[in-house]
């Protein structure tokens, strides 16, 4: 189970770093088997620059390299995703998150030759990222399993699709060394029993252990327990996802004490009914 971590932010929407820290030592307590720095959880779009590359070195240093950390680096232009990747340091960091192209909708080549020259480019393994409902465009099986025979630094995709059918296609037809992640906490069981291999979580961030122990269940073939667990959380995670991602893993961390409830806009925290209604879960959790 890999973490997709939340940037933790101060009443004043500066990041709280003491917040992040905390999380940090968290994760590495609780059976997390590597944090995803700076995806989509962590509210990438809106931090500067400066501020990336500061979250960057302090996670890295404060992992210590207890485990194994990857950095998220996409975006809808490649040249710029080439850029980044050949410019930045990258010591501390094990392999690369690469979102496809959103807003601009390139065609199943387009997205080849994109990830075509990421690989060429990057000095880490690349793990794809393949979430159509934030990005307006579904990378398909074909092109997922091209990519993963044409380039030995491609390792793994984060699947996101929720479509079943096209994640068991990829499972099916990909090199045996290429790894299918589940992108999607609800699915993540189900998904393992089809051949995946684990998950990059949100829910994780708050409970990492039982989370990861799911997991873990599931792939030594405990399908009862591990179903068990699934079951335990399934109203959770519909609840962290109602009103948009990371809203409702930053108000269920914030019940727990560990940040403030706290996001920047264009992102807002859950409406007090869903707040409540986390609370109320968590409650029963407990």
């Amino acid at each position: 189970m890999g973490v997709a971590l939340i940037t933790p932010f101060k009443t004043d929407e500066s990041i709280d770093f003491e917040a992040l820290s905390r999380l940090v030592e968290y994760q590495i307590k609780n059976g997390t088997d590597y944090l995803v720095v700076l995806g989509t959880t962590a509210e990438t779009p809106t931090l500067t620059q400066a501020e990336i590359d500061k979250v960057t070195r302090f996670v890295i240093d404060c992992v210590g390299g207890r485990l194994p950390i990857v950095l998220g680096v996409g975006g809808n232009c490649t040249k710029a995703v080439v850029d980044k990747l050949t410019s930045i340091d990258l010591n501390g960091i094990d392999a690369i998150l690469s979102v496809t192209p959103y807003y601009n909708k390139p065609s199943q080549e387009g997205l080849y030759q994109h990830y075509a020259a990421i690989a060429k480019a990057s000095p880490l393994p690349i793990v794809l990222y393949n979430v159509p409902g934030r990005t307006g465009i579904n990378m398909l099986p074909a092109t997922t399993i091209r990519l993963a025979n044409e380039f030995s630094n491609i390792c793994a995709i984060k699947e996101a699709s929720g479509n079943f059918s096209q994640i068991d296609d990829i499972i099916k037809n990909k090199p045996d060394d290429f790894m299918v992640i589940s992108g999607d906490d609800a699915i993540t069981f189900p998904l393992i029993t089809l051949g995946a291999v684990g998950v990059i979580s949100v829910i994780g961030n708050a409970f990492p252990r039982e989370f990861s122990r799911m997991v873990r269940l599931a792939l030594e073939g405990d399908y009862d327990n591990s179903r068990k667990i699934h079951h335990r959380f399934t109203e959770l995670i519909e609840l962290l996802f109602v009103e948009g991602n990371p809203a409702g893993v930053k108000s269920m961390l914030a019940l727990m004490g560990f940040i403030k409830n706290k996001l920047r806009l264009p992102l807002v925290p859950n409406t007090i009914n869903t707040y409540e209604k986390i609370k109320f879960v968590l409650n029963q959790l407990n």
